[in-house]
């Protein structure tokens, strides 16, 4: 790991310099529009932002102040953020799915003097969340979105303004960004993090090439998972940036693998609720024992594995990455069968992103890799936490000192998973320390493993395991896609046989009592998932507590509610 105090450190915004200079004629973001992509250049796309930073210059913007971006990925979000470096101001993104009241709290919280609104699927009440006197600049359409109806056109904005060439000098102990938590156990944090931690990042991996981002020739990146999470902002936009390469975008989650198999990029992040729907795709066409017959055959193995991979537009990917949450082992192992390592990512937005990663094709299944060179993890002998030590870990939560000190202790950071670290150094997540609940008979149950083993039938979308107080744990689920097609008595079957299969192997006071079947979909609308599409435990407990007893009394082992 390079010297953190190394002044030869580069930021993000010092390699977007470097290749608009070297190579301005080389495409940098290519963005669709049905089957027509259009592309930037860096050239394109640095004239641009210096024209956005004679704007913001205009409209008041000083150095340090800070700007937010609401929009999904799209390539104006990667110029807003261009622009945001360029001028010297604090970008600050949020996530575009934030329902009127969440995207209020953490306006309010972040001291955005400016908004860029874009690439939006709603609208609606969200300008009611925006303060009058926040200045908004509008993207310009995407088609297929909500029309936003707020802010001064973007093409407007470039009509009326020439490329700024008074460019900040940004220090790597300035602000780089604000990034706010996806509010998993309660309100969302603003994460601080400045320009020297990407630089950390991007120079520890050029050395130790632990990834192996640096080797692969003519990168083209993937951008799906929110450009706000410190994951795709590290993985994706900085890695981007760092190797001279381009960025394609999704048009919309329709037509998500087609944009896929257009582009086949080389390096691609995704959570694993997407690579699970991926498969679970795949099995409704092709069942496994098919699949499985068709990779056994030599002559016909190697064709199978190419067409499939071209038709998940994953045939040139070299770095094929999952994080945000644990990826379960099934899936892994199903990957595995057509040479797709998916590389777990492990960490925080408070670590600036991963602190373990899996690039090792060998990583056990049901890891998250080694820590990273230069890292340090450590569990606390008590509570089973995972402890984190590293170059580029945050300035602390903005503007809450107290919440700071309960995270930063003595230089560690308390990430609140419980896991262990094997004599091989690979690190396992076990759940969330605050999961674990009691039992009515005084047993604490870790429901990640749990979850894990019951998310192997097909039919189980999300699970949450639940049981506080309760006399034994509960399993309240929702259905995927295949599941809902089949008929009740099928389901029921079906999730008997993996229930009895999965108490076998639990101790007694572990053995679940009921699965519940929700017929509400959990989604971010509702605020029972995440942006990052996990599963708010509090929110579960929150609308059933009262029905806990009710369903572990109940006659049947599956209901459905």
């Amino acid at each position: 790991m390079p010297d953190s105090k190394n002044q030869d450190l580069y930021s993000p915004i010092d390699f977007f310099y470097k290749w608009e200079k070297e190579t301005p004629n080389a495409i940098f973001l290519k963005q669709p529009d049905g089957r027509i992509w259009h592309k930037l250049s860096y050239g394109e796309v640095g004239n641009q932002a210096r024209k956005m930073v004679s704007a913001l210059r205009k409209m008041g913007m000083q150095k340090g102040d800070h700007i937010g971006i609401l929009s999904k990925n799209c390539c104006h979000w990667i110029i807003a953020d261009i622009a945001i470096m360029m001028g010297g101001f604090v970008s600050v993104p949020f996530y575009a799915s934030l329902p009127k009241k969440q995207l209020a709290e953490v306006i309010k919280a972040s001291d955005i003097k400016l908004l860029f609104l874009g690439k939006l699927e709603k609208w609606g009440d969200k300008g009611d969340a925006i303060p009058n006197e926040v200045t908004c600049i509008k993207f310009p359409h995407y088609k297929g979105n909500a029309v936003v109806d707020r802010g001064l056109a973007w093409n407007k904005i470039l009509e009326e303004n020439e490329p700024s060439n008074d460019l900040a000098k940004n220090k790597l102990d300035d602000i780089w960004t604000i990034l706010f938590t996806s509010g998993t156990t309660g309100t969302p944090k603003g994460v601080v993090h400045t320009f020297r931690n990407p630089a950390i990042v991007i120079a520890g991996e050029k050395e130790s090439n632990f990834i192996g981002v640096f080797k692969i020739k003519s990168q083209r990146y993937f951008s799906f998972l929110p450009l706000n999470h410190v994951a795709e902002r590290i993985a994706v936009e900085t890695a981007c940036l760092a190797t001279g390469s381009s960025i394609s975008f999704a048009e919309s989650i329709d037509t998500f693998v087609q944009n896929l198999q257009d582009t086949q990029p080389t390096t691609i992040f995704a959570v694993p609720r997407i690579w699970t729907k991926f498969y679970l795709g795949v099995l409704e066409r092709l069942p496994q024992k098919k699949m499985d017959l068709f990779l056994k055959i030599p002559f016909l193995s190697s064709w199978f594995k190419n067409k499939l991979k071209t038709k998940l537009g994953l045939r040139d990917a070299k770095i094929v990455a999952t994080g945000a949450a644990i990826t379960p082992a099934h899936v892994k192992s199903w990957y595995k069968k057509l040479d797709i390592h998916l590389v777990e990512a492990y960490g925080m937005t408070e670590v600036c992103g991963a602190i373990c990663n899996s690039p090792d094709p060998n990583s056990p299944y049901d890891s998250v890799g080694t820590v990273v060179p230069g890292c340090e993890v450590k569990i606390d002998p008590i509570t089973q936490e995972i402890l984190m030590k590293s170059p580029f870990a945050m300035k602390g939560y903005y503007k809450e000192p107290e919440k700071t000190s309960e995270v930063l202790k003595d230089g560690w950071v308390y990430s609140g998973d419980r896991g262990t670290i094997d004599e091989n150094g690979f690190v396992r997540v076990i759940g969330r320390v605050k999961d674990s609940f009691k039992t009515e008979k005084g047993k604490y149950i870790i429901p990640n493993p749990i979850e894990e083993s019951l998310c192997q039938n097909k039919n189980i979308e999300q699970i949450c395991l639940v049981g506080l107080t309760c006399p034994q744990p509960l399993a309240i689920i929702n259905l995927s896609e295949a599941g809902k097609l089949q008929a009740n008595e099928n389901i029921e079957s079906s999730l008997t046989e993996t229930l009895q299969t999965v108490n076998k192997e639990l101790e007694n006071y572990e053995r679940i009592s009921t699965i519940v079947i929700d017929s509400t979909s959990w989604t971010e609308e509702n605020e029972i998932l995440t942006p990052t599409l996990k599963v708010k435990r509090n929110k579960i407990e929150e609308l059933y507590k009262d029905n806990y007893l009710n369903w572990h009394e109940a006659d049947n082992e599956i209901i459905w509610k």
